[in-house]
């Protein structure tokens, strides 16, 4: 029986191949993503690792707590001092900060991953290969990714800021770096040690100080030493190889989410194509059936049959993951060129093969193949003998408890997603797993019942074809004669345009939303932020605002955070005399006229999960403080997401802050104020954004771009994977039909006419798998969107017409283009030597 199923596998290699190009895509995601994530993590841990390749210890300051403003105890006596310890080869002072820079075209470069990191000079970590060092104030350099990502050349004049305003500097040379906080996507700016002491420690000290160890000095005994001669609770000793663990573990970090798209990619890769798989040998076992009937015939049993097909499954399988292995390969090597934009640089070096990729691709490829197969083999084992031999067999009708059971399972998933979305205005962490779930069950439930809804849908969608004449109706017949293949057929498009249309149609939604949001809570017109509640706005800034151009008003906000009821919140400082110009604030109850110390507003959601109204008592603890004080709420307002969580006195909320006495954003509200004028006031300070209504919107809804680039890459996938079964399903069909091809010829019916026949019966599965798509993810979206109006007031449904229409058209198209090599063999065929065939 096995060299039977080798055989086979040979015999139908042609039809088999689209299957093992299905499982081929997903399998090269998977191992094409975990050898990717090996290899990057090596190449981060090399890069860590050479870094501090000569730290044995690193020692670094920490703020005395009772005393934070006095200058920490990292000098150069006590840099001496450690020098003097046995085992210790070299000492290295180090003043460490953060800059960002504006680039050539006057726009901040900000980076996505790593940091904008800041430092002084040091020959030995930062190799020159441009230019000279600086020397002094006035002067920087840069690494070379920086340099690149800023178009920045040594002698051009730069402008950057570190904590407060901005300023320019010469830059006068570029250097290489394998700090991975720098290499992992951020920048590294470079000053002489008397101008990185000043603005990122005082004068006369550091921030770090990086030890370097004798020959044979154990780095732990050295850390042990060096720590005795420190004072207590004023710095921190820390081994360098723990650095390069800790330097490593925080990239990893960052670019974990680098491995999750693709992966979500291999998943629905190969989770419609085991239906292309099941489709497969379903058709297989359909064509064979002669000759399974002359194997039991001879006295083969049920169990030998059904081994039979699943040894092709696991041939087919190991056949697949190897040649996807391989293509994986191919996937790794592209992927950092692919993720390296926008500033994110990922480091290079070698692919690296371990186990876990090659044990995942056997387990994938053989775990989805055999499966898949095995309800095929079962169908195969119950054919009888002399049945089978009777005749070629006919297609399989609709199967009463498939149908059944589809049903049960359509209204258990559409009766939780109604139920959500009725009762539940918790778009909580549990609500959308529930909702996810929910949008899984409907999803499968259509596949399930796909055969059965195959007639009245096609019957219905059938009747455009009617114009085509009798090639139209044959189409549709055909469409007709075998549901379960028509349904197995459609059911990629199914999931893949279910998929598609559900995160478009979020998407759309959400966007609109929070379009509205920031109408509805913003009454300024520019919104000048930090970013970060550690960093503050210059006062002189705050100033030339108030008296730019077009600048009516300019009210200055302090950010801060509020722990309130066991939850870190975000509380705003604001003047109650002209906040209300520059937020529109829509108050539950209460008002802001009573705002004061000890006296607050907060936002409805804060009000509810307290349950504390206007005139109660809430216990919080604000910024840095470290006591919980009693505050009084003064006023409920809908939630917006200029005023955050909560309101407060503005001079309450800087005492208070982590940057006291600064504030963080500024409203401006005007008449003719423009970008520019606004960012040339605030000195075009890097460390500032300055944003109107529209660019707010676009960075609410930043994971809206992820959210586009999945819903193009799945579709793309859905795309890929139906066509191969379209063109599988199609060609089999063709070789089944090859004496009905030949009576039509006979008949009359011309080349073109058989062509246009076979591609109107692709049209027409492709727009059954359409339908159904579109109903469940619209559907699906409906449930899901109803779950986040419970977050976002302002969210309401809305269809992405044009998106949606796209999809329609490219089914199918879809479905024309794949069915053109199966029409033009049946074209091809020989009305007598069709005719004649048994």
């Amino acid at each position: 029986m096995l060299t039977t199923a080798l055989r086979n596998v040979l015999a139908h290699k042609a039809r088999l191949l689209m299957t093992v190009l299905a499982v081929c895509l997903g399998v090269a995601f998977v191992s094409g993503t975990l050898v990717f994530a090996d290899s990057t993590a090596a190449a981060y841990r090399a890069a860590a690792s050479k870094n501090f390749a000569d730290v044995a210890v690193s020692v670094t300051a920490k703020e005395s707590p009772t005393a934070p403003e006095q200058p920490n105890v990292l000098t150069d006596a006590l840099a001496r001092r450690l020098a003097d310890v046995p085992g210790v080869a070299a000492v290295r002072p180090s003043a460490d900060g953060s800059a960002v820079l504006n680039s050539a075209d006057g726009t901040p470069l900000r980076v996505r991953q790593g940091t904008n990191l800041a430092s002084a000079y040091d020959p030995g970590r930062y190799p020159l290969v441009e230019g000279r060092a600086p020397a002094a104030e006035g002067e920087i350099a840069v690494d070379r990714g920086t340099a690149d990502a800023g178009r920045f050349h040594p002698g051009d004049t730069v402008t950057l800021a570190t904590d407060g305003p901005a300023f320019t500097a010469r830059l006068v040379g570029v250097v290489t770096t394998r700090d991975t906080r720098v290499t992992a996507g951020g920048t590294l700016t470079l000053f002489d040690r008397a101008t990185a002491q000043q603005l990122f420690a005082t004068p006369g000290h550091y921030t770090g100080l990086e030890i370097a160890a004798g020959s044979g000095a154990d780095q732990y005994e050295l850390a042990r030493r060096i720590e005795g001669l420190l004072p207590a609770g004023r710095a921190e000793v820390t081994t360098g190889q723990a650095q390069a663990a800790q330097q490593a573990i925080y990239v990893g970090t960052l670019t974990r989410g680098y491995q999750k798209m693709p992966l979500v990619f291999a998943g629905v890769a190969l989770f419609i194509g085991s239906f292309l798989v099941v489709n497969t040998f379903t058709m297989l076992v359909s064509r064979r059936r002669r000759e399974i009937a002359l194997l039991r015939a001879v006295g083969a049993t049920r169990r030998q049959v059904v081994r039979s097909l699943l040894a092709e499954a696991v041939v087919i399988g190991v056949v697949a993951s190897a040649v996807g292995f391989v293509l994986g390969l191919g996937v790794a090597a592209v992927l950092p060129d692919l993720l390296s934009g926008d500033g994110n640089r990922l480091p290079t070096g070698p692919l690296v093969i371990g186990a876990r990729p090659v044990a995942a691709v056997l387990f994938v490829g053989v775990g989805v193949t055999v499966p898949a197969a095995w309800l095929p083999s079962r169908r195969a084992a119950r054919i009888a003998p002399i049945e089978a031999l009777r005749s070629a067999g006919q297609p399989d009708g609709r199967s009463r408890p498939r149908t059944v059971v589809g049903a049960g399972l359509l209204v258990l998933g559409v009766g939780l997603l109604v139920s959500l979305a009725g009762s539940a205005k918790d778009a909580s962490e549990e609500n959308l797993r529930s909702a996810m779930l929910g949008c899984g069950v409907l999803v499968v439930a259509l596949v399930v019942l796909a055969p059965a809804l195959a007639v009245p849908v096609i019957r219905v969608t059938g009747r455009l074809t009617r114009r085509f004449g009798i090639t139209g109706h044959l189409a549709r017949e055909n469409a007709l004669r075998d549901p379960r293949r028509t349904a197995a057929t459609a059911a990629t498009l199914l999931i893949s345009t279910a998929l598609v249309s559900g995160l478009a149609t979020i998407g759309s939604s959400t966007g609109r939303a929070l379009d509205r949001q920031v109408a509805a809570g913003l009454g300024a017109d520019y919104v000048i932020s930090t970013g970060s509640t550690m960093t503050g706005i210059d006062p002189a800034a705050v100033q030339r605002l108030a008296g730019a151009p077009g600048v009516r008003t300019a009210s200055a906000v302090a950010d801060s955070t509020m722990v309130v009821g066991g939850r870190v919140r975000e509380v705003s400082g604001v003047d109650p005399a002209g906040v209300g110009q520059v937020m529109k604030l829509d108050f539950v109850s209460g008002s802001l006229k009573d705002l004061g110390p000890g006296r607050i507003a907060v936002s409805d959601s804060v009000a509810r999960e307290t349950r504390v109204g206007t005139g109660g008592q809430l216990k919080a603890r604000m910024g840095r403080g470290e006591e919980f004080t009693g505050y009084t709420v003064v006023g409920v307002y809908r939630d917006n997401p200029t005023a955050h969580d909560v309101l407060g006195a503005r001079d309450e909320v800087q005492r208070g802050s982590f940057k006291p006495g600064s504030v963080q954003r500024v409203l401006v509200k005007g008449d003719g104020a423009t970008e520019g004028g606004l960012r040339t006031a605030v000195g075009d300070n890097p460390l500032l954004k300055v944003q109107d209504r529209a660019a707010l919107v676009r960075q609410s809804a930043g994971t809206m771009s992820d959210l586009l680039t999945l819903m193009y890459g799945l579709l793309a996938i859905g795309v890929v994977i139906s066509a191969l079964g379209i063109v599988n399903t199609l060609a089999m069909s063709v070789a089944e039909r090859t004496r009905e091809i030949g009576a039509l010829r006979t008949l009359g019916m011309e080349r073109a006419g058989i062509r246009r026949m076979i591609r109107l019966e692709a049209v027409t599965v492709a727009a059954f798998g359409t339908l159904l798509g579109l109903a469940g993810g619209v559907f699906g979206a409906w449930a899901v969107g109803a779950l986040a109006g419970g977050a976002m007031a302002q969210y309401a449904l809305v269809l992405p017409w044009g998106t949606l229409a796209l999809v329609c058209l490219a089914s199918l198209a879809l479905g024309a283009v794949a069915a053109a090599v199966p029409a033009r063999r049946a074209a091809a065929l020989s009305p007598l030597e069709a005719v004649a065939e048994a």
